[in-house]
């Protein structure tokens, strides 16, 4: 961005008040127990809730109709794979995903979620290693420009965002093609799933999407859909303009404003309030279900003084805030995992990497982190056994006894 980039946050700050939006019809809040998406009840569910279509299924469903539904995941060890946000930074996990297959150890992932970029990556990684040179071309040949155009400063005022995705919506609709999303569809019948982080900005609370039971459906945008769900997941608040997602309740439209996953949560695997040692007794799961995490960002902090204005102070608190509650997801999986009996496993960029991208996305960075991700895990990834901190107090322990 240029400094005409820092204008319009300038100006937005002054003249906030007088902006103006395209009409929309929210939902009322009085309808946000009833609203769906056309034809598909089990489209998506709220992050901090456990669905009450899926306890119903779970309580119904004799073991003979589980095995019938979950060909894939019944009596079978279960292997997770949560892929965080992190813009560019997604190269680091379509580089390690690319690795771990040259290796030979890559499991097939029981179920894949993803946010953000994660959520642009989560798809060819749920499908398997067939998708690898996908995310090749995605990571290492993107610019800035094939992502977001930058809005000039008077579009920005008064309008929704700093700049325009379209680039970001044809790049989507390029990879995510309906061949792709049949794929999806006949892996969701076998029962393993693939999971998507919005928010839902009207509701300030994070929504999951299950973009398998869309794709089996009947749904006559579902296409248009989970392109849109893509989109949203890594539509950045200010920067990148939210998308709507039409919903209906007693046959009247309204629309939802959803963005970034991230606001709500960088990387996730299931809802706290999910009864996972329920699920896994009565799928038979063999072993110990493992959580694999990537975090497409840096964890340890790093030191870079801060030039006294408003600007500079902004990004860097952001930084900051965002290292912090990127630090609590990874501490509440792991929550979960010991609650539930799985085993965590977290990668994230290494410290030692110290490349610098020219631009937002810059293939050549993209194309170093890739490599460096794919060289770890060709070699052996050295997965963390828990999130930072914890992982040194766990060495002390081993190495007293």
């Amino acid at each position: 961005m240029n400094k005409s980039f820092n204008a319009i946050l300038i100006c937005i700050a002054i003249l906030t008040g007088c902006s103006t939006t395209p009409d929309r019809s929210p939902l009322p809040v009085e309808l946000i127990s009833k609203v769906s998406i056309p034809g598909i009840p089990a489209a998506r569910f709220w992050a901090d809730e456990w669905p009450r279509f899926s306890i119903q299924r779970l309580n119904s469903f004799s073991d003979a109709e589980l095995k019938k539904r979950s060909s894939a995941t019944y009596n079978v060890p279960h292997n997770y794979l949560a892929i965080s946000g992190g813009g560019a930074n997604g190269a680091f996990g379509a580089g390690l995903l690319a690795g771990w297959t040259a290796s030979g150890t890559r499991p097939e992932f029981t179920m894949v979620t993803g946010v953000s970029t994660g959520a642009l990556t989560a798809p060819f990684a749920f499908l398997g290693a067939d998708y690898d040179a996908k995310l090749k071309t995605i990571y290492t040949t993107t610019w800035t420009k094939d992502v977001a155009l930058e809005r000039n400063l008077i579009a920005a005022l008064f309008g929704d965002s700093l700049a325009d995705t379209k680039p970001l919506k044809q790049l989507i609709r390029h990879y995510m093609t309906p061949e792709v999303i049949k794929a999806i569809a006949i892996e969701h019948k076998k029962g393993r799933r693939l999971f998507l982080g919005t928010v839902n900005l009207d509701a300030a609370r994070s929504v999951i999407w299950n973009i398998g039971a869309i794709a089996v459906s009947d749904y006559p945008e579902k296409v248009s859909l989970i392109h849109d769900i893509m989109r949203a997941s890594a539509a950045i608040p200010v920067a990148f303009p939210p998308v709507m997602i039409p919903v209906e309740v007693d046959g009247k439209q309204y629309d939802e404003m959803h963005v970034d996953g991230s606001v709500g949560a960088q990387v996730f695997v299931y809802p706290a309030a999910v009864n996972w040692k329920k699920l896994t007794k009565r799928l038979k799961v063999k072993g110990r279900p493992q959580v694999f995490v990537i975090r497409n960002a840096f964890i340890e902090p790093d030191y870079n003084g801060v030039n006294r204005s408003v600007l500079p102070i902004a990004s860097r608190s952001i930084d900051a805030l965002l290292r912090a509650s990127g630090t609590g997801d990874l501490y509440q999986i792991y929550a979960l995992c010991k609650r539930d009996g799985n085993d965590f496993n977290l990668a994230y960029i290494p410290t030692d990497f110290t490349d610098k991208p020219s631009e937002g996305f810059d293939p050549v960075y993209m194309s170093k982190l890739y490599q460096r991700g794919y060289d770890m895990a060709y070699q052996g990834y050295p997965w963390e056994i828990g999130p930072p901190g914890f992982v040194r107090v766990i060495e002390a322990e081993s190495a007293e006894k």
